[in-house]
């Protein structure tokens, strides 16, 4: 036989085994179809669900013709028509070489995938003989692989398109397959009985279940078939089994009306009761409690598996994060990634996304990596998906060509979006300058074609997908100018089929993907500024937030100087947040003194607040001395609106002392100086306000302008406090002159003691800077002061004493 039709036959005996199981399911509890429609025509019904199933198969039973065509040849086409004899009747039939090999497969093939293929070829032949070599091995007892392979293609069979011709001649040789002592074997015979209709093999299957005189295991066997049936008869016969003389049997048929659903009854009257109810609710409330039950069933047994599963899944979460080294972790994905269990490679798929994503974590071991690309074309939908969207964050993964090759015949809409997205991001990260994976131009020429298709469909979500995998191709170098033309061309004529929708999601996404390509490192920038820029401006009046937002960016890309000197005209109070903080942005990087008067006003009034500080404080950095001196009386006066913080004002007042100094503006520097030190005492930062002070003190040019700072500098050195400073200070004064009641220092001192500053000890401070001073001269007034301040002191200390009597 032709290896290539071996691996065809073995390929598709790999999808028909789970896409039979899930038909079967489905059928089993009733999910293609409605319960009213099984409640108002039974038979229908069944019909419904035998043709939805035959459908579904239609593809596979296509190749498995097409294969028949290579291993036995069709009868029409290679061999030629039974011959009549003389008095008409057809000739004996003969076996031919086809049928020989496929009889052969049949019996001795390598492998059971074979051997189903070769039974199912022969099952829908014309050659009666092939007939005849099916039915001969099923009485095979010595060849229980064969009869196997013939029983599973009649039950794969149910869900094809072509009907079996004289299915009838299978009955008695499947009922023979219940003498059997190999459980499977029967398993399988009572499962393809189901190809019949109960009216056709209930007589014959009833027969068995209730001959006494055969072997208890035969029956036994024959009760499973029964309870497969989703028949009102066989169930009236499971009920009527429970009074079988024979004990296994009744224990089996009551065991198997229990997983059933049906009540069973504690004594023959009852069960003859529940038989009567059966027949007076006829079969369309039967086969709906039937359909009912089976669902009840399949929920409970997926919760159990669900539950299972869960479990399951935890174990491996704690085996896995115990694990350390990256190597052995690698390992361990390695190992679970390939499992047979879909389930479990999700959750390893998960782990290597986690693992991905996490920050600060090594790379991924390489030898992962194939198997990331091999699991695209994984046989479950949702490994696909999972997989397509981790290979969306691995564009370094050289899997550009499995993702097309997928994309190409992959059937779910939602994986196959996904493979798109990953398929652009490989494609991007291949043509970086620098990227150590190589791919084909026509590998990016194919991509771009695929998004092409995307961007062009109804779809919105799609078309969003399409413009952006389209503006990550375009923005890279390497393409020929007529294709960039082209695809520009395309992205503005898809935009202006939107423009009149209500819903401008999608026209802020395309505006988006084209803003991208204006931007700085995009190949095709000059290109695209020239053909998107109106597009742009006329957005900035669309209703649409997202629209304008979109608009204003492409702009900003464009042009800023020009975008800026459009924005803040209309858009200063846009309803969008984003385009707001967008222009304040703007205004800080490249805007003058023109745009404080508009930034100003958003200080302390709404969200944009800092932003617009932060904007004002870069435009008057690049502006002159002039600018700040300015705005120090708009900031700083009393009769000043703005809402600045004193934080903020001392933020600029700094910036205006740095400029001051450095272009020696003598008065505009006092004014600063002055206004800054006001601050940091009003905020309680005496460091810095002695700072200014003292500043202030030592460029005074008269003593009469000393004096005016000095009671406001010994304060500061007093609440900061700094005893040595405020001591020399007071010395300083005393060389002088003597002090007395009157004099400043002393008025500075009492107030600093009548309202010194929370926590602060003002006596133990007036304690130290009066030891640290040595007065040299007779100073007659200064020494009956200290006499005051130490009788306050000695009051103090004894008012700190507990009164006798006292708690």
């Amino acid at each position: 036989m032709d290896f290539g039709i071996i691996m065809i036959a073995e390929w598709i005996s790999a999808i028909s085994g789970p896409l039979m199981r899930l038909l079967e399911a489905c059928v089993s509890a009733g999910e293609l179809t409605g319960r009213d429609t099984a409640k108002r025509e039974p038979s229908r019904f069944f019909k419904v669900i035998r043709m939805s199933t035959k459908r579904l198969y239609l593809v596979m039973l296509v190749l498995v013709i097409g294969c028949q065509s290579r291993i036995i040849g069709s009868v029409g086409q290679n061999s030629p028509a039974l011959p009549a004899n003389a008095n008409g009747a057809p000739a004996e039939a003969k076996p031919d070489e086809q049928l020989e090999i496929n009889r052969n497969a049949l019996l001795k093939g390598p492998s059971e995938e074979i051997r189903i293929k070769a039974a199912t070829v022969m099952l829908f032949g014309e050659n009666p003989l092939a007939r005849k070599f099916l039915l001969d091995a099923l009485k095979q007892t010595e060849n229980s692989a064969a009869r196997m392979a013939v029983c599973k293609a009649l039950i794969q069979a149910r869900s094809s398109k072509e009907s079996v011709k004289n299915k009838e001649d299978f009955i008695q040789p499947l009922l023979g397959i219940f003498a059997t002592e190999i459980a499977a074997e029967a398993q399988l015979a009572a499962e393809a009985t189901l190809i019949f209709e109960y009216e056709k093999i209930g007589e014959s299957l009833e027969k068995v279940v209730t001959d006494g005189s055969k072997p208890v295991k035969t029956r036994l066997n024959a009760i499973h078939a029964l309870k497969l049936r989703p028949d009102m008869m066989a169930t009236i016969r499971l009920i009527k089994l429970v009074d079988d003389p024979e004990k296994q049997v009744a224990a089996e048929a009551e065991k198997a009306l229990h997983s059933l659903g049906i009540p069973v009854g504690t004594d023959a009257e009852m069960r003859r009761q529940n038989i009567y109810e059966l027949e007076r609710k006829g079969r369309d409330e039967f086969l709906r409690e039937w359909l009912i039950r089976q669902e009840a069933q399949m929920r409970e047994m997926q919760s159990e598996s669900k539950s299972w599963q869960d479990r399951y899944l935890s174990a491996l979460d704690k085996m896995y994060n115990g694990i350390s080294d990256d190597a052995a972790r690698g390992q361990f994905l390695d190992k679970y990634l390939r499992d047979t269990e879909a389930a479990v490679r999700l959750w390893a798929l998960e782990k290597v996304r986690q693992w991905r994503v996490a920050p600060g974590t090594s790379k991924l071991p390489p030898k992962l990596e194939p198997i990331l690309v091999n699991l695209i074309s994984d046989q479950d939908t949702a490994v696909r998906l999972k997989t397509a969207k981790l290979l969306s964050l691995m564009g370094e993964l050289n899997s550009a060509q499995r993702l097309l090759a997928q994309l190409e015949t992959e059937q779910n809409d939602q994986v196959k979006t996904e493979l798109f997205v990953a398929l652009g991001g490989a494609c991007y990260y291949a043509f970086l300058p620098d990227s150590p994976v190589k791919i084909p131009n026509e590998t990016r020429t194919q991509t771009l074609e695929w998004a092409v298709k995307y961007l062009s469909g109804q779809e919105p979500k799609g078309a969003q997908t399409g413009a952006e995998v389209m503006k990550k191709l375009l923005e890279q170098d390497g393409l020929e100018p007529e294709e960039v033309d082209r695809h520009l061309g395309l992205l503005a004529e898809r935009y202006n089929r939107e423009k009149n929708k209500p819903n401008g999601a999608l026209r802020g996404e395309l505006l988006s993907a084209m803003a991208g390509l204006c931007a700085q490192g995009s190949a095709c920038k000059a290109k695209a500024a020239k053909l998107f820029k109106p597009l742009f401006e006329a957005a900035l009046r669309d209703e649409a937030d997202f629209v304008r937002e979109a608009a204003v960016a492409g702009l900003i890309h464009i042009d800023k100087t020009n975008a800026l000197k459009i924005l803040r005209n209309d858009f200063v109070n846009d309803p969008s947040s984003k385009v707001r903080e967008k222009l304040i942005d703007l205004a800080g990087k490249i805007g003058g003194r023109e745009d404080l008067t508009w930034l100003v006003e958003k200080i302390g009034s709404n969200s944009e607040s800092k932003l617009a500080w932060q904007a004002m404080l870069k435009i008057f950095d690049s502006s002159d001395v002039g600018v700040l001196d300015n705005w120090t009386d708009k900031f700083t006066s009393q009769s000043s609106k703005t809402k600045l913080s004193d934080e903020q004002k001392i933020a600029f007042l700094e910036m205006a002392d740095g400029k001051a100094v450095s272009e020696n503006k003598s008065k505009m520097l006092k004014n600063v100086r002055e206004r800054l030190a006001e601050l940091y005492y009003k905020i309680g930062q005496y460091e810095r306000a002695a700072d200014y002070s003292g500043r202030l003190y030592e460029a005074a040019p008269t003593t009469k302008e000393k004096e005016a700072i000095l009671p406001d500098l010994l304060d500061a050195y007093l609440r900061w406090p700094n005893a040595e400073l405020a001591a020399k200070l007071v010395q300083n004064r005393l060389l002088a002159e003597d002090l007395d009641p009157n004099d400043v220092v002393v008025r500075s001192i009492d107030n600093y003691l009548s309202k010194p500053p929370a926590g602060a000890d003002p006596n133990a401070v007036l304690q130290a800077v009066i030891t640290k001073i040595k007065a040299t001269r007779n100073r007659p007034k200064w020494a009956e002061q200290k006499k005051r301040w130490a009788d306050r002191l000695g009051k103090a200390k004894g008012s700190d004493k507990p009164k006798e009597g006292g708690n």
